[in-house]
């Protein structure tokens, strides 16, 4: 009967091969070769994860020359399959004009409990190796993983989000398009609140808005560079670069008029504008900034304050060619240019269209 299901596969004749293979299964259900026809039929049918599963199983349980050879033959013919369809997705995927523009995708945190099971199916659908999909996966905030034409992106994504691994995509034009304003100070800190701020073309105004329009905040510290000198292990000076403090940044989110306000800690006016705290002009910075975030958390404490910066940051400084697309609206004095501004620019921008999706 062996002989009839080969020969039907041959015509193509897979109705009869289906009837054949069912009652060779009752028959001799642990046959290798019934088996290896079983995924035939799977795979001919298009059920190529059934058909994968099956050859597998012939691999881990089997021993016959031929039997082994056949079915890794046919993992190896499952793989082109699809190989062309991922091509093919891809291809209709960035079809459309608006998918071609550029974009990142971020996969979001797991638990340890399940990022064993996630690297899995992650390494399946990325083609890498388990060992290097759970690396990859972040145990807390977000890892930007790729950047590159905002449909293909979105193939892989939504491919993710069906095998349960949390992840999300944005265009760099959506992140682009966001105005970010520079707050100055505020003159009103009640009901409502109204700012002094500066636009992208440092023009000074000032803004209204309720507090119910500050979806989300974003929290990060940048570092301050100096150039040093110091000793060598032999003894001999030389020049370098230190981390010498932070600066504090803390970005409110009005999605309804596509905007940032941005504030830092020395960039604030303390002075000007509504008392933040008894004696602002005598206390320190860090005092007065203290205060200020304390005025402001009061007024948003059931928003949503996105505080990983740093965590996304260490992953992504080196991507100087991607990180130099963005314009990153901080209006520090430094002695050199440095990715450091422009990750927290695409950092809260990947955090405004998230939530703004």
């Amino acid at each position: 009967m062996i002989k009839q299901v080969t020969d039907a596969f041959k015509t193509k004749d897979y109705r009869t091969a289906a009837k054949l293979i069912k009652k060779l299964l009752k028959e001799s259900p642990e046959d290798p070769w019934v088996l290896f026809h079983l995924g035939q039929l799977y795979e001919v049918t298009e059920k190529y994860q059934e058909a994968e599963k099956v050859y597998r199983q012939l691999l881990r349980h089997t021993v016959g020359a031929k039997i082994v050879i056949a079915a890794r033959e046919a993992l190896q013919r499952l793989e082109k399959i699809r190989e062309q369809k991922r091509k093919e997705a891809i291809a209709e995927a960035t079809s459309k004009p608006d998918n071609t523009e550029q974009g990142v995708l971020v996969l979001e945190a797991l638990s340890n409990e399940i990022k064993t099971q996630a690297a899995q199916k992650f390494a399946q659908i990325m083609q890498i190796d388990a060992y290097s999909a759970r690396l990859l996966l972040p145990s807390r905030g977000w890892r930007l993983y790729r950047s590159g034409m905002v449909g293909e992106l979105k193939f892989y994504g939504q491919q993710l989000l069906n095998a349960t691994i949390p992840c999300f995509w944005a265009k760099l034009t959506d992140i682009q398009k966001i105005q970010v304003f520079q707050v100055n100070y505020f003159t009103q800190l009640d009901s409502k609140a109204t700012v002094v701020c500066r636009d992208r073309e440092n023009q000074l105004g000032s803004l209204s808005f309720d507090w119910s329009e500050v979806k989300q905040c974003v929290k990060g510290l940048l570092p301050v560079f100096e150039e040093v000198v110091d000793r060598d292990v032999r003894g001999k000076l030389e020049r370098k670069t230190q981390t010498q403090d932070y600066f504090q940044f803390y970005d409110l989110h009005l999605p309804n008029r596509n905007c940032i306000l941005r504030l830092y800690d020395n960039g604030y006016e303390y002075q000007q504008g509504i008392n933040i705290a008894p004696q602002n002009s005598q206390n320190t910075i860090r005092i007065n900034w203290n205060n200020l975030l304390t005025s402001l958390e009061k007024k948003l404490q059931k928003i949503q304050i996105c505080s990983d910066f740093n965590t996304f940051a260490e992953n992504i400084l080196d991507r100087a060619e991607l990180l130099n697309k963005i314009q990153p609206h901080i209006n520090l004095i430094r002695r050199e240019k440095t990715n450091w501004d422009a990750a927290f620019q695409l950092y809260s921008g990947l955090a405004f269209v998230k939530n703004s999706q």
